[in-house]
């Protein structure tokens, strides 16, 4: 038996990861003295309201390590592999607390992987890692396919603004400086489980053109790309970019996905983004 650990920074609503079987957890939320789970105790609508109203910067810790102890307890029998898929370990503290957490059971076939992703493409490779169990393929494929899949990634983001970047050390002060100074509107790239710029624009119109036109470009024009759109607060941006790319790539449907508070707090309201995978 195979089991497939995921967590919320994937993208997945909480109930179709439960429908498919994985095991999920939570990103914890925390606002001034109080935590949140984001997936039971807070969904990104509430968030949204409590960032407009709080004086603090929001925070986020990864799942801690007693929280995949039920999970390696049920499921690590003899015989058994657990296949734990995390977000990129620059960007998320979620692959050292599994990795904790494994170390009480080092009698268990435990697989932790640091995919280097994050957000809805992170939810495509956890997707499909879950499909190729079904398939009844070995451990050691499943992983292998994982990471082949997860060097295919790429993504394209623009952001409203950099504070919530800078401020939740996801970009230097200097690129922060910069963008303010300016006024620039980046994009940006994650490139190697890391973010980074890939050009800036003087306006946000230009940037989204811009960041539209680096899709079309570079984005396969097939189901293949499991191409998705993300927001947050930006629902009719999103709908109108996901359209667009429908139409250029020929593709019947491109997901819209709200992305989850634990993503929101280092990005900030406003962002949207695209996520696929080009090919082998």
């Amino acid at each position: 038996m195979i089991t497939i650990v995921a967590d919320t920074t994937s993208c997945i609503p909480v109930q179709e990861a439960r429908a498919l079987g994985i095991q999920y957890l939570p990103q914890i939320i925390i606002i001034g003295d109080d935590t949140y789970r984001d997936d039971t105790e807070i969904d990104s609508k509430t968030f949204m309201e409590k960032l407009k109203t709080s004086p603090v910067l929001p925070k986020t810790a990864a799942p801690p390590p007693a929280l995949y102890t039920p999970i390696f307890n049920e499921y690590a029998k003899p015989g058994n592999t657990i296949i734990v898929v995390c977000p990129s370990l620059d960007l998320s503290g979620t692959f050292r607390s599994a990795e904790v957490a494994a170390l009480d059971f080092p009698e268990a076939d435990i697989r932790v992987i640091d995919t280097r992703t994050v957000a809805s493409g992170l939810g495509s490779i956890v997707k499909k890692a879950n499909e190729w169990v079904h398939q009844g393929l070995s451990p050691d494929q499943i992983v292998y396919n994982i990471k082949e899949m997860s060097l295919r990634w790429r993504v394209y983001f623009v952001v409203a603004t950099l504070e919530y970047l800078y401020k939740g050390g996801r970009i230097g002060a200097a690129k922060a400086l910069f963008g303010s100074i300016l006024q620039v509107k980046p994009i940006l790239t994650v490139t190697n489980g890391k973010i980074e710029v890939v050009e800036n624009q003087r306006t946000q119109r230009r940037a989204i053109t811009r960041f539209q036109e680096l899709v079309n470009r570079d984005c396969p024009h097939d189901l293949e790309s499991h191409l998705t759109m993300m927001h947050a607060a930006a629902e009719n941006e999103a709908l109108s970019l996901a359209s667009e790319f429908s139409k250029t790539m020929q593709i019947s449907e491109v997901p819209i996905t709200e992305v989850p508070p634990a993503i929101v707090v280092h990005a900030g309201p406003g962002v949207l983004a695209a996520s696929y995978f080009v090919k082998k």
